[in-house]
């Protein structure tokens, strides 16, 4: 992602969160941006698009860093659970796409909706996986409805304290407060087999769940594309950690551990880079991978 191209997804959000998205049309992003239309149309093919291209940029780096403190600590700890809970809620607040989901949540256009149910699904497969880290797999019957609840909590808890204080509620109380209930709620389901959605929707969540095949074929693809792009650029010490990394997914036994450690490092490397999008897509894919052929 370029720099111009960077610069006008960022217009684009500030005038979502100060406008609304619904009120902001193409030509104020333009005109703000100080860009032909003609540029925005060959970044991005509508409105939409372009607020889609936000929220992916914003869930890609999470993805990555609430994976990243995983490397070294125990899955079953409850701490490094609402670390990584926090990660979200953090970015959400520091980047205020509070307005903009909730403008999309609000909103009839079946496009914007389904990608966000999408990510809510994504989000929720998350949950209920680290539900099991935690609880061991007797839990499974018993982890849709706890993360669930947990979530709705959280998000409840927001909207309350937002309704009846001028001030923002501290998150990380809010977040360690909750994960405080969460062993009352699951060794109570688990204790009395109580249990209202069941493990068939913690299955239905992982229906057509990507192969671990297919993700280190793209994953292949897309550090390459990106190793092209930087030869031209010639960042070598980046190249490094590309090159190291399509050689060692193109491995027969992939090194996950040496994975970890490169990948997290790559993400650094390109932190405040005009590439650093298109590296937490790659980063986030890369530790979706490493889950998979560890699960």
């Amino acid at each position: 992602m370029n720099d111009r191209k960077t610069h006008v997804l960022l217009t684009a959000q500030r005038l979502f969160t100060n406008k609304g998205f619904f009120t902001t049309s193409v030509q104020d992003i333009i005109d703000e941006s100080k860009i032909s239309k003609g540029t925005f149309y060959n970044y991005f093919s509508s409105k939409n698009e372009c607020l889609i291209a936000i929220i992916e940029n914003a869930h890609e780096a999470f993805v990555a860093q609430r994976r990243e403190i995983l490397v070294g600590n125990r899955k079953d700890d409850k701490s490094i659970l609402a670390e990584q809970i926090l990660i979200r809620l953090r970015l959400n607040r520091e980047m205020k796409l509070l307005p903009i989901y909730e403008a999309v949540f609000h909103s009839s256009d079946d496009e914007l909706r389904n990608f966000v149910k999408q990510l809510h699904y994504d989000e929720l497969r998350w949950f209920t996986t680290r539900l099991i880290d935690v609880y061991g797999k007797d839990s499974e019957k018993y982890v849709v409805d706890c993360a669930i609840m947990i979530y709705g909590a959280i998000h409840q808890l927001i909207h309350f304290w937002s309704a009846t204080s001028p001030k923002s509620i501290n998150l990380n109380d809010l977040v360690h407060f909750t994960i405080r209930r969460l062993d009352a709620i699951m060794f109570d389901l688990m204790k009395n087999k109580d249990s209202l959605l069941g493990k068939h929707f913690l299955d239905n969540l992982f229906t057509n769940e990507t192969s671990s095949t297919i993700m280190k074929e793209q994953l292949i693809a897309k550090l390459q594309s990106l190793l092209n792009g930087q030869q031209k650029d010639g960042h070598d010490n980046r190249l490094q950690y590309i090159e190291f990394l399509i050689e060692e997914l193109s491995a027969m036994e992939p090194r996950l551990f040496i994975i970890e450690s490169v990948n997290r490092s790559l993400r650094e490397v390109y932190a405040d880079s005009n590439e650093a999008n298109r590296i937490n897509e790659v980063v986030s894919l890369t530790w979706k991978y490493i889950d998979k052929m560890q699960s």
